[in-house]
């Protein structure tokens, strides 16, 4: 794949300095993905789609808000569907508002945070498809907490506490992520 092609490609969905094996694996995945498929953005589970998604940090950045997922019934970080809006980070951005409730959130930086390709399970009204989920890290500034009718509850978790609330590793793997980003390493 050509550098211009690969540009291209990810221009919906940023910047990403993979740390380790894993996250080589599913940005080569993704990059794969998105090369391939001209609905990549668009919510086709017989191709799977990318989603975004928000870790959001407490203003303290000692607790991350979690949302108890209606559907799903587990506890994840908010975000969404592309819905055909070739820009990973702002869906990222707008579903953190609209499944927090909160008046004004941060981008700590401008580069992905975190990929996770995962199975949605099928339902009633389509297959098991992937989600080709792009993560970034925002903050909480201002606003009250307010859950939206796709979930059953939201909930500020101290990071000590995370693996109370999900054993999932593309949950659990923003304490690495973080500790390693406050350590200065990237």
């Amino acid at each position: 794949m050509t550098t211009d092609h690969l540009t291209d490609t990810c221009a919906g969905i940023g910047n990403f300095a993979p740390q380790d094996e894993r996250d080589r694996a599913m940005w080569q995945r993704l990059t794969a993905f998105c090369a391939r498929e001209p609905k990549a953005f668009d919510r086709d589970p017989a191709t799977g789609h990318v989603t975004g998604s928000a870790f959001v940090m407490s203003p303290d950045m000692t607790a991350v808000l979690l949302t108890h997922h209606a559907k799903l019934d587990r506890w994840l970080q908010l975000g969404g569907h592309c819905d055909g809006v070739a820009d990973a980070r702002f869906t990222a951005q707008k579903e953190a508002y609209e499944e927090s409730g909160l008046a004004r959130i941060s981008l700590l930086s401008d580069h992905v945070f975190d990929i996770d390709i995962h199975e949605i399970p099928a339902s009633n009204r389509e297959a098991a498809h992937l989600h080709y989920d792009v993560r970034y890290l925002f903050r909480a500034e201002a606003g009250d907490i307010r859950a939206s009718a796709e979930s059953k509850a939201l909930a500020w978790v101290p990071l000590a506490e995370l693996a109370q609330y999900s054993q999932a590793e593309s949950v659990l793997i923003l304490q690495e992520k973080l500790a390693r980003l406050q350590s200065g390493g990237a």
